[in-house]
């Protein structure tokens, strides 16, 4: 039996695939004033790229690497560049790593690490600052500071990254306003530009994986929702055939109960009155079976569009064999046991599990050869649609897909199994077996 368009049983809900960040779940009520979001220190770890898998961990090594390798940048510059000796330079750099390194984990804390260590630097190469030189940010910290800006806007809300490029530019405006060493430049305009870009880049990225993760959200409640609407639709094609044959059992039990009194020679009263109340009582079970049911024939269950036919039984599979042949099959049949009529429900659900893996063999296997057997044993019907490879491609399909899943609920209503899946020499397979008297199913 080919793939059938059915319900993974065992996938759940497809994962959304990690980019820099994820963003914690929003409060209920007011949110914060933006101060407390400045001052939280809350987790939010920078997670794994789900794919590939064997770039798991590029993001952290990425950040890792930056903060070695500004670590080690500071300390140069601020050696060679700004004759600053001694041990400040070391505890600067160790600063500037860290805050880097801790933005993975707590992004808003690496961010007042990252003004610490800027501080600390142009505290310490203040007196130090030659002509044409930049401060309070030195070139290399400048840089330095813009992968933290960026893991924090990754992963707050657009305010909160407003907030974190402004302070440090204001910051930075205000210490050249009051603390400037003389022939020094200005990095106001340089910090500005660097740590606006940084903030923009880091707000796109983030909402473009924050509506990737609701596409992949809505996607998933939309197969869901499809799922369970076949599933719905299923069950009611099914109760709709149950109404056709209940029906019809209702129908033949009030004419035979009419008819029976004319069958008996000077029948007694007692024998007209309970058949004259099985009548009544069937006539009134069949308007009430019509009255529920009814309306699961069509949206409109007058409509003279959708006429009431008899359901198909196993005496008409020869005919939809041929049909398949017809469309270019090679199918063939085997029966085995003695062949006769089963309970109504027993004979259309078994006729519409191999008319759906017929219609699978056609969809899924073209060029293949089905094989398809009935057996009939003294309690159960075995039945068994198997398909070698396909010939040839396949083409795609446009179902809603969920066939399988048909044919289980089916067999399940009457208390029997159905198993599908590949063959072990290629091709696909599909059994079930039926209780023949779906009444000695045991809850």
């Amino acid at each position: 039996m080919p793939r059938v368009d059915d319900v993974n049983e065992q996938s759940g809900p497809p994962a959304v695939e990690a980019d820099f960040g994820t963003t914690p779940a929003p409060r209920a009520g007011l949110r914060r004033p933006l101060a407390l979001d400045l001052l939280t220190i809350e987790r939010d770890p920078l997670p794994r790229m789900s794919r590939p898998r064997w770039l798991a961990r590029l993001p952290h090594a990425v950040v890792v690497y930056a903060a070695v390798f500004f670590g080690f940048l500071t300390t140069e510059q601020m050696s060679d560049h700004y004759n600053d000796q001694g041990g400040i330079p070391l505890v600067a750099a160790l600063l500037t790593g860290a805050s880097i390194a801790l933005a993975m984990f707590r992004p808003i804390a690496g961010w007042w690490l990252g003004l610490l260590a800027a501080a600390v630097v142009a505290w310490s190469i203040h007196d130090g600052v030659g002509h044409g030189q930049t401060w309070p940010w030195m070139p290399s910290g400048i840089i330095a500071f813009a992968p933290v800006l960026l893991l924090v806007a990754l992963r707050v809300p657009p305010r909160v990254t407003v907030a974190a490029v402004a302070v440090p530019v204001a910051l930075t405006g205000l210490a050249e306003l009051l603390l400037k060493p003389e022939h020094s430049q200005t990095s106001v305009l340089a910090a500005l530009l660097l740590f606006g870009f940084v903030g923009l880049l880091g707000y796109a990225l983030r909402a473009t994986r924050l509506a990737r993760g609701k596409l992949v959200e809505q996607e998933t409640i939309t197969e869901e929702e499809r799922a369970r609407r076949t599933l719905l639709e299923e069950r009611s094609r099914i109760a709709r055939e149950l109404h056709d044959v209940v029906a019809h059992h209702m129908s033949v039990i009030s004419i035979q109960a009419q008819v029976a009194p004319h069958l008996v020679d000077n029948p007694s009263e007692e024998l007209k009155e309970n058949l004259a109340g099985i009548r009544e009582n069937a006539l009134e079970a069949l308007t009430e079976l019509r009255r529920v049911l009814g309306v699961l024939r069509s949206e409109q269950p007058d409509d003279p569009a959708n006429p009431h036919h008899p359901q198909p039984t196993l005496s008409e599979l020869d005919g939809l064999v041929d049909n398949v042949r017809g469309a270019g099959l090679a199918v063939t049949t085997e029966i085995a046991g003695v062949q006769r009529s089963l309970a109504p429900g027993v004979e259309l659900t078994a006729y519409r599990i191999v008319q759906e893996a017929l219609s699978n063999c056609l969809r899924h296997a073209p060029g293949s050869r089905v094989e398809v057997g009935i057996a009939y044993g003294p309690r159960e019907l075995h039945l068994c649609i198997a398909n070698t490879a396909p010939t040839r491609p396949a083409p795609p399909s446009h179902g809603a897909g969920h066939g399988l899943l048909g044919m289980r609920e089916r067999a399940g209503m009457l208390g029997g199994e159905l198993a599908a899946g590949p063959r072990p020499g290629g091709g696909y397979e599909v059994s079930a077996v039926l209780p023949m008297d779906p009444e000695t199913k045991k809850d």
